[in-house]
């Protein structure tokens, strides 16, 4: 009879779960906190395949609520704004900042209030660009702004209304969001990667169509 051994990983648990990753047995503990975070699971993994399948309770109520917290911040918001806000959080999730400068919710809320503030002057025919209060904001709405124009051309002041709209929603949400967790300055951020992360795998075509759905009245 073969005595179960300590798991290599905590030092404590009964090792009983062979890992395809590490080439070990591992606890179940560590499989199930550790999966993905600290172990590179194979896609093939029967404990991995079972999660997804099964997920627990816990994860069931976080994705639930990040999701009506996408669906109320789209409350109301036409076919082009939401095609827009789309546009905007897939930029947001795949904006990669400076080593020494990371982005938070505070400067994704900042460089969104900005960026509508400009676009509301523009839409009432002067030009004046608002500035965001910290270089991370300032840099990430730089880095905003030409995806914006190519979305909007040929919109005119219409775009630029819809473009406020979108924004100061996002603001808004982002704002919400920082509410209900203000220990956690990456809150909003940590939940548009879990919403985006549960999307089709077909959804990365979107964004590239979306600028020329955009401008459609």
């Amino acid at each position: 009879m073969t005595l179960s051994t300590k798991c290599p990983l905590c030092g404590r648990q009964k090792s009983r779960r062979a890992c395809p990753a590490l080439g070990r047995q591992i606890c179940a503990l560590c499989c199930g906190t550790k999966r993905l975070v600290e172990i590179q699971c194979p896609a093939d993994c029967p404990y991995l395949a079972g999660a997804r399948e099964h997920p627990p309770a816990a994860i069931l109520r976080q994705q639930q609520q990040d999701l009506s917290l996408v669906a109320h911040m789209m409350r109301d918001l036409n076919r082009r704004q939401s095609e827009l806000l789309f546009l905007v959080l897939t930029f947001l999730i795949r904006y990669e900042a400076p080593e020494l400068q990371p982005v938070v919710d505070d400067d994704a809320s900042n460089a969104a209030a900005a960026l509508a503030a400009t676009f509301e002057t523009a839409s009432r025919g002067l030009i004046y660009e608002h500035r965001p209060t910290s270089r991370p904001a300032e840099r990430l709405m730089m880095e905003l702004k030409p995806v914006l124009a190519k979305a909007g051309e040929g919109g005119g002041s219409s775009f630029e209304r819809d473009a406020a709209v979108v924004l100061r929603r996002l603001a808004e949400g982002i704002d919400e969001v920082h509410a209900r967790h203000p220990a956690d300055r990456r809150a909003f951020l940590g939940l548009l990667e879990r919403v985006l992360s549960q999307a089709p795998a077909d959804v990365d075509s979107r964004p590239a169509e979306a600028p020329s759905r955009l401008i459609l009245p």
